[in-house]
């Protein structure tokens, strides 16, 4: 896992952990776990540890992996880097010594901008502190519904230069979600066999909240049962706006995109 990445909010990933295991109903149906099994099948070094069966899977669980830290330093070329797309860095198997470690390396390369996202929001409020938090490195937290909001209040206290949430998969309307301090809301509908229907108001109430506070909106997808089936129009045209502080930085896989979130 590196370097291309086919998410339409990113250029590269980088997996310096793997593994992790289901906290909260954005869980249930995790690619990255299906993925896990596949891999570990196909005898993958990174995955071969097995995790829980009640929570994790084959090939799911968490393991740290430091010959993959100097893998941002041999890439020559600016890109936007996924942090963990097959992990969660503020798991809390994983030890802080190696969280700092990654975020040294991120601070090493400033030619890179790194989007880290998290579901163990408390642990990352707490060690914040003690993190290094260069301008490239942009924290996010997923919210999947109501119930999970509160990850966005430990996320305010973090000193990143850009903050964001990722909706995704979007299970329920954010009635309480509150954007001060946000940058960047990404939404999206489930995919696979077993996705669970997106319902459209759900995704306009964000894309208005988000116009209201200034803040930028990306909508990923409406999701079924693979990720482009339902295809990632909304109104009638692609909502694909980065932080309005980097948004001079169009992404390789997108085409140009507005300057602004509430731009028709």
């Amino acid at each position: 896992m590196g370097d291309k990445s086919s998410i339409e909010w990113t250029e590269a990933t980088w997996n310096p952990t793997t593994g992790c295991d289901r906290i909260s109903r954005g869980c249930d149906h995790c690619y990255a776990l299906t993925l896990a099994k596949r891999l570990k099948a196909m005898g993958s070094a990174k995955y071969q540890t097995d995790g829980d069966p009640r929570t994790s899977g084959p090939g799911f669980g968490v393991a740290v992996h430091p010959d993959t830290l100097d893998l941002p330093l041999r890439w020559r070329e600016p890109r936007i880097v996924f942090v963990n797309s097959m992990s969660d860095l503020f798991h809390a198997r994983v030890p802080d010594e190696f969280i700092l470690r990654v975020f040294a390396v991120m601070h090493a390369t400033p030619r890179h901008t790194y989007q880290v996202l998290t579901k163990r929001s408390l642990r990352l409020r707490r060690l914040a502190p003690r993190l290094s938090w260069p301008n490239n490195v942009w924290m996010g937290v997923s919210v999947e519904d109501d119930d999970h909001v509160r990850r966005v209040d430990d996320l305010r206290h973090v000193p990143a230069a850009v903050r964001f949430v990722s909706a995704e998969p979007l299970l329920g309307p954010l009635s309480s979600l509150d954007l001060k301090g946000v940058d960047w809301l990404i939404a999206g509908g489930e995919s696979g066999h077993q996705a669970r229907p997106v319902d459209a108001l759900w995704v306009t109430e964000l894309r208005d909240a988000c116009a209201d506070a200034e803040v930028a909106f990306f909508f990923k997808q409406w999701g079924g049962r693979t990720p482009k089936a339902g295809g990632r129009d909304l109104e009638g045209r692609t909502w694909d706006t980065l932080p309005l502080a980097h948004s001079r930085w169009p992404l390789a896989n997108q085409a140009e995109r507005p300057q602004h979130p509430a731009a028709v």
